[in-house]
């Protein structure tokens, strides 16, 4: 480990990372060993993505690029290159079993896999590695700071686990805008119904809104939820039409702002769940 004295000489590790969630999770390791630049913020649509003049900048003066990964930010890459970055650019995500959407798309892997926090606990893990790499003499204090995190994040897993399995499992469907929590849904036993598809630019045809109505009509949901950086009117139409209510907005891609509900990872999961479990009681009522 270096001397407190060298270590205060010694800059911070500057990272970039292409969306909020991956920021938060770097910056949990890295403490305060480390810069962390979200290219794509809080409250923002990393499936939008536009580059920004500033990105460039932003991306040649770095030291280490982090990824999601599963085709989300592979645009990323090209403008790192464009901009000169020569450095290491990690995958956060090495190592999780894709999901694919067959019914949609079955060569389009779903890049939601931070929706299962098993998954999480695997970012943190290659994150780890990755600052490990970048500075060796460093490498015990992230070490340190990931198993602190992990066992933070296993506990978060065992709450998730406890909230679902209150819900009867005939009652477990949720309707949200954008098709972003199937792995949430696998892990944990909950149905997810969105009428888009893994990206909330692509709109749904008219039969897709039809099939949808009539699901939540005949199985009696009670609440449509969107999400924070997508557009309400499509969700607030289908609880018009089939006289469910509009929940919350939930945060699926993007953390809130620092002084909202959802500012990092552990309590964007207790947001979401807690409103879960609320809507699915009601289902069937």
């Amino acid at each position: 480990m270096i001397p407190c004295s060298a270590q205060a000489e010694i800059p911070p590790l500057k990272i970039v990372a292409s969306f909020s969630i991956l920021g938060a999770l770097i910056q949990e390791v890295g403490g305060d060993r480390v810069t962390v630049t979200s290219l794509v913020g809080p409250d923002g649509d990393v499936h939008a993505y536009a580059p920004a003049p500033r990105d460039s900048e932003i991306l040649s003066n770095a030291d280490l690029v982090v990824e999601n990964g599963l085709s989300l930010d592979s645009g990323f890459a090209r403008l790192g290159a464009a901009a000169g970055f020569k450095g290491p650019v990690i995958i956060a995500s090495s190592g999780v079993t894709p999901r694919f959407l067959r019914d949609k798309d079955p060569s389009l892997p779903d890049p939601h896999a931070w929706q299962d926090v098993s998954n999480a606990r695997l970012y943190v893990k290659n994150i780890a590695k990755a600052l490990s790499d970048a500075r060796p003499d460093e490498a015990l204090f992230f070490q340190k700071r990931a198993a602190t995190y992990d066992a933070e994040l296993a506990r978060l897993d065992a709450w998730v686990r406890t909230e679902i399995n209150a819900v009867p499992l005939a009652q477990r469907k949720i309707i949200t805008s954008h098709d972003s929590f199937g792995y949430f849904g696998a892990a944990y036993g909950v149905t997810f119904l969105a009428p888009q598809g893994l990206s909330p630019e692509i709109p749904p045809t008219a039969t897709q809104i039809a099939t949808l109505i009539d699901q939540i009509k005949a199985q009696k949901i009670s609440r449509i939820f969107f999400e924070n950086k997508t557009n309400a009117q499509l969700a607030t139409q289908l609880a018009k039409d089939t006289k469910a209510s509009l929940g919350s907005p939930l945060y699926a891609d993007s953390l809130s702002q620092a002084d909202g509900p959802a500012a990092t990872y552990i309590s964007l999961f207790h947001y979401n769940v807690t409103r879960f479990k609320e809507a699915m009681l009601l289902n069937g009522k």
